[in-house]
């Protein structure tokens, strides 16, 4: 017998490939507006089917979400659902006055991305002058009582700045900090070679976070670094949630065409919205019933004790190997686990 599905706990929804910038990392290969992405009335539905799955929370990503203009009706919406809901911006794009919108809007949280503590390090990923324009845009956000957390895509020009990273964001009142391990996919597998973090540095990074997660007034994670809770397991450290690659365990993705993924950055497609509603989809997808299922991990994953707390990247395991039920080849622990 199938074992039963997991409460789903956050829908990330690509509202739009559409977006202001084009920075080196981003998942996406375009830029260009899509004709294809889901109507209002069709997200309405997918927003229907989660609030039957958990509810999760639902983040509005993109792209630049907003760029999508029905996105303050759909806020709306989630709210009349009891949906928890999240904004993933670039913030470049907001004033004062797109500012107040967003905190009549209810957002749980909306996340920022800063991807270096100065604007020589964040331009050069983002484009001249957004280091500038993201943080006016989010202290316009905290002027109008919006929570922010600053997204940090962690490559080795910025793995050097994590306690100057740490320090603007209590300078500009985020009350999270949420570090990014890059995944080679999309545009970041053509930087990968260069930018991504080397396993020593990757271990640098997590043990980072464990050494400064009780800091008062900053929470810190480690997204798409599911080692981390090896190490956190080791000194006895909570993060407050179980295995750390979340993929298709109590997460999933769904595109701005309805394509519904194990997350953003793992490119197995489970189905479509616009054929089948998400609920079908999360409870009978055999990759997602795979995902949590931890004795089907191969390699030294597979092996590895801590897998019941780990997993490792399912998404890096896939870009190495094109199997994402493979060993994490980037795990700073392979040769002991």
């Amino acid at each position: 017998m199938t074992a039963a599905a997991p409460p789903l706990r956050m829908l990330f929804w690509e509202s739009t490939i559409r977006c202001n910038l084009a920075c080196a990392h981003c998942r996406r290969l375009t830029t260009e507006p899509s004709a294809d992405e889901l109507t209002t009335e069709e997200v309405k539905v997918v927003f229907q089917s989660a609030a039957r799955l958990g509810p999760p929370v639902v983040v509005f990503s993109g792209g630049e979400p907003l760029l999508r203009d029905d996105w303050p009706e759909l806020a709306a919406y989630a709210h009349t659902l009891d949906l928890p809901i999240a904004l993933a911006t670039n913030g470049t794009l907001i004033d004062a006055t797109l500012a107040e919108r967003i905190a009549e809007a209810k957002f749980r949280r909306v996340s920022v991305s800063l991807d270096g503590a100065d604007a020589a390090t964040h331009d050069a990923l983002r484009g001249e002058g957004n280091f500038t324009r993201a943080l006016n845009g989010v202290e316009h956000l905290h002027a109008a009582g919006a929570k922010v957390q600053f997204n940090v895509t962690v490559t080795r020009a910025n793995a050097d700045q994590l306690d100057a990273l740490a320090t603007l964001a209590r300078e500009h009142h985020a009350e999270a900090m949420h570090l990014f391990l890059l995944v080679p996919v999309g545009c970041g597998a053509e930087i990968a070679p260069t930018r991504q973090l080397p396993p020593a540095e990757y271990l640098r990074v997590l043990e980072w976070i464990c050494d400064h997660h009780t800091d008062p007034g900053l929470e810190l994670r480690a997204t798409c670094g599911p080692q981390v809770y090896r190490v956190a397991a080791k000194r006895n450290l909570s993060f407050g949630r179980g295995r750390g690659c979340l993929c298709g365990q109590s997460v999933a993705f769904v595109s701005h065409r309805g394509d519904v993924f194990p997350c953003g950055y793992l490119p197995i497609r489970c189905g479509s919205v616009r054929e089948t509603n998400l609920e079908t989809i999360w409870q009978t997808s055999d990759v997602f019933a795979a995902l949590r299922d931890p004795t089907q991990l191969q390699g030294a994953c597979g092996r590895c004790r801590y897998v019941d707390v780990c997993g490792g990247c399912r998404a890096r395991a896939h870009a190495a190997t094109g199997d994402y039920l493979a060993e994490d080849a980037s795990c700073p622990f392979l040769a002991s686990s």
